[in-house]
């Protein structure tokens, strides 16, 4: 993928994004987040990967109502990118989030000391980061190794150019450089 397809699927994203926040009013369309957009090599074609929030049934009427809802972004888009031509816009369902959930409540539950077969369905949400408990081995963080803070550096301003005038601290006439006239 050249760096031009990628500035331009980010930027497609973030507009996307901005639009199904602001511009749509479908009450069919629920939490919705913009995860990654692909565009083709000929910039014809866009997969817009979403994530949503919800049950099952919400996604699926929520993607429902995003693909009738593209045509009338892509034309919104029109106005806010310069492209010769804005692609097909192709909604699909992102479930990286839900996986990654998964994965995490399987872990908490071996860490907790149950079985895979016994954690079953998980209900569905995100996780709570919690504060990690010290365990047998752990190294102590000592005090030294937080850093006091720092105060913030001073910026100093540039001093006035001068020139060879009759005046201290004028800026030099046409012609003149630092050094003086030609």
């Amino acid at each position: 993928m050249s760096q031009r397809t990628e500035r331009i699927d980010e930027l497609l994203r973030q507009e996307i994004g901005k639009a199904l926040e602001s511009e749509l009013s479908d009450p069919r369309i629920g939490f919705v987040t913009v995860t990654n957009v692909e565009t083709s090599s000929d910039l014809s074609h866009a997969k817009v990967w979403v994530s949503v929030i919800g049950s099952e049934d919400e996604r699926k009427e929520t993607l429902s109502a995003l693909r009738r809802a593209m045509p009338y972004v892509r034309h919104g888009l029109s106005s806010k990118i310069r492209m010769r031509r804005i692609p097909e816009l192709d909604v699909r369902l992102d479930d990286s989030i839900d996986r990654g959930t998964r994965i995490l409540h399987l872990l908490d539950e071996i860490q907790a000391g149950r079985s895979p077969e016994e954690i079953g369905a998980q209900p569905e949400s995100l996780p709570t980061p919690v504060q990690r408990l010290p365990r047998d081995g752990d190294v102590p963080e000592r005090e030294s190794a937080v850093l006091p803070p720092q105060e913030p550096r001073k910026r100093f301003r540039r001093r006035p150019e001068t020139g060879n005038s009759s005046k201290p601290g004028s800026k030099p006439g046409r012609g003149e450089g630092r050094r003086g006239p030609r």
